[in-house]
C-alpha cells in the first residue's frame, strides 16, 4: 500500500496524496520549515528556498530552461517596459523594490492627522478639477456576442455569467467605438479593422488580436466565436489549467500563438507573426501597474528611440481595449503619467497613498450605483469631524480609517481610482494622439471593477 504525506487538508477532507520525504511523515511541501533564512528563488519568485540550498537549487528549477529559453528569444528585452523610477532617470534596468500595500498602508498612519486631512482635501479638489465630467456608463452587449450570452456556447467551456457579461462589454465597446467591425459579408462573422482611409484586404494586413494578460484566454475565445477573428497573440506571465487554447486550435481559419513572458519584458515590435500587421490590443483586468505596461508596450515603442532600428514600428496599433483594475498594486516606477501627478502637486509618497486608498472603492453596497460627485460633501463632512477628535493626543491616523464609514471611504477609492485613469487618459491622448476614451462598461453590480479605456488611430 502506498504511503502518503500525513498533512489533513481540511478543505478536501483527506490527506495530502503525495509522496512523504526520507524519514518524515510528510512531503516537502508541508514539511515543518527549520530556522534557517527562506528566501525567494531569483529565477521563479512564487516558491521561496533555503538561503544554504540557492546554489544547487538554481541549478534544477523547474523554471530554469524556460528562462534560458525566453531570454534567447528576439522579443525578449528585460524592463523595456518596466519604466523609470524618475522621469530623468535613463537607468531602465535598476532594480526598485515593489511597495506593497502593507508598507503603503504603514506610510499612510505614520502621517500626522493635519497631513492626513490636507491629502484628502487636495485630492478631492484635484478631482473636481481633473475628472470634472464623470465617466460615461456603456454597458454594451452587442447582438454578435448572443450566442455566449444566451448560453449557446459548447457546455464544457467555462460559463460564468459576470465573466460573460463584461467581456461582451468590452466587445460591445469596441464596436461603438469602431474598432471592432463585424462583416456583414460573412455568414460566419469577420473582423475588420476600423480605417479611417480605408479598408485593406490584402493578406499583408491581415488583422490581428494581442490579449494582454490572458490569462486562460476566454476573453479571446469569445472575440473568435463571434467575430472571427483569423490570428491571435495571447501573452500571458503564468501557466493556466483549462485554457479556452484548445478549443482556439480547432478552429481551421484562426493562428493562435501564445507567449509566457512579462509584459515589461516584451519588445512587440520584435514579434515575427507581428511584423508589417495592424493589431488591437484587449486586456480585461490587467492589475495595477499591467495597465501601465501594457500601455507603454503598445504605445510607447511606436516611437521608442533604443529600439532596434530592425524591428521599429513594424506592427501598427489600430485600437485597444483595457480593462484597468486592482489600482492599489500601482507603483510609482511603472506608472506611465509621473509627469502629470507630480504637476498636479503631488509626491512620489502620495501617489502610493492614492493608490492605497483605492482598494477602499470596493467598501461599499454595490447592490446600486452612486456618484461620487453627489457623495464628496458628506467625505468633507466626516473628515471634518475627525479632525476635531484628533485634538486627543491618543487619535491617529489609523483611528480616522477605523471610525470612517464605509460609504466615504469608497468614495474617497473611486476618485483617486479617477485619479490614476485619468492621468493614463491623458497619456495615451498625448503620446500619439490616439483618440481616447474612459468609460464604465459595466454597472457596479457586476463588478466594481468597472473601468475600460479605449483608443483608436484616427488616420
Amino acid at each position: 500500500m502506498a504511503i502518503h504525506c500525513k498533512f489533513w487538508l481540511p478543505k478536501k477532507n483527506r490527506s495530502c496524496a503525495n509522496t512523504p520525504l526520507l524519514d518524515s511523515q510528510f512531503c516537502g511541501n508541508h514539511t515543518q520549515r527549520s530556522d534557517s533564512k527562506w528566501i525567494l528563488c531569483p529565477i521563479d519568485p512564487s516558491h521561496s528556498v533555503l538561503e544554504e540550498n540557492l546554489g544547487s537549487h538554481l541549478k534544477r528549477c523547474p523554471l530554469l530552461k524556460q528562462a534560458q529559453s525566453l531570454s534567447r528569444q528576439p522579443f525578449y528585452q528585460k524592463g523595456i517596459n518596466a519604466g523609470r523610477e524618475e522621469e530623468d532617470d535613463d537607468d531602465t534596468d535598476s532594480e526598485v523594490a515593489i511597495v506593497t500595500s502593507e508598507m503603503k498602508r504603514n506610510a499612510v498612519y505614520a502621517m500626522s492627522v493635519p497631513r492626513f486631512s490636507a491629502l484628502i482635501a487636495k485630492i478631492k479638489s484635484v478631482h473636481a478639477s481633473v475628472c470634472s465630467n464623470s465617466i460615461p456608463d456603456s454597458y454594451k452587449v452587442p447582438e454578435a456576442c448572443s450566442i455566449w450570452t444566451n448560453r449557446e456556447v459548447d457546455k464544457k467551456l467555462p460559463y460564468k455569467e459576470k465573466h460573460v457579461l463584461q467581456q461582451a462589454s468590452i466587445l460591445g465597446n469596441l464596436e461603438v467605438f469602431g474598432v471592432l467591425i463585424k462583416s456583414s459579408s460573412s455568414s460566419g462573422g469577420e473582423v475588420e479593422c476600423c480605417d479611417s482611409n480605408e479598408k485593406s484586404k490584402r493578406d499583408g494586413d491581415v488583422y490581428s488580436v494581442v490579449e494582454f494578460g490572458a490569462g486562460r484566454g476566454y476573453l479571446t475565445q469569445m472575440l473568435a466565436d463571434c467575430y472571427g477573428i483569423r490570428k491571435v497573440l495571447l501573452v500571458e506571465r503564468k501557466s493556466y489549467k483549462l485554457k479556452a487554447d484548445r478549443s482556439l486550435r480547432q478552429k481551421e481559419s484562426l493562428i493562435l500563438e501564445r507567449l509566457r513572458i512579462d509584459i515589461e519584458d516584451l519588445n512587440l515590435n520584435a514579434v515575427e507573426s507581428l511584423q508589417g500587421v495592424g493589431y488591437m490590443a484587449i486586456g480585461k483586468h490587467l492589475c495595477g501597474p499591467a495597465t501601465d505596461v501594457t500601455l507603454r508596450c503598445c504605445i510607447g515603442q511606436q516611437s521608442n528611440e533604443k529600439t532596434t532600428s530592425q524591428f521599429r514600428a513594424s506592427c501598427k496599433l489600430k485600437g485597444l481595449a483595457i480593462a484597468t483594475c486592482c489600482h492599489h498594486l500601482c507603483q510609482w516606477k511603472n506608472y506611465i503619467n509621473k509627469k502629470y501627478i507630480l504637476e498636479l502637486g503631488f509626491s512620489k509618497e502620495d501617489f502610493h497613498a492614492i493608490s492605497w486608498f483605492t482598494s477602499w472603492a470596493v467598501d461599499a453596497d454595490h447592490g446600486s450605483e452612486f456618484s461620487v460627485a453627489d457623495c464628496s460633501s458628506q467625505l468633507e463632512i466626516t473628515c471634518e469631524k475627525k479632525e476635531l477628535c484628533s485634538e486627543s493626543e491618543s487619535w491617529g491616523v489609523g483611528d480616522i480609517v477605523r471610525n470612517m464609514e464605509a460609504i466615504d471611504r469608497a468614495v474617497l477609492g473611486y476618485m483617486c481610482k479617477d485619479i490614476i485613469d485619468a492621468g493614463r487618459l491623458m497619456w495615451v491622448k498625448e503620446a500619439r494622439g490616439l483618440e481616447s476614451e474612459l468609460v464604465k462598461y459595466v454597472p457596479v453590480s457586476i463588478s466594481p471593477e468597472n473601468r475600460l479605456l479605449l483608443a483608436r488611430t484616427t488616420s
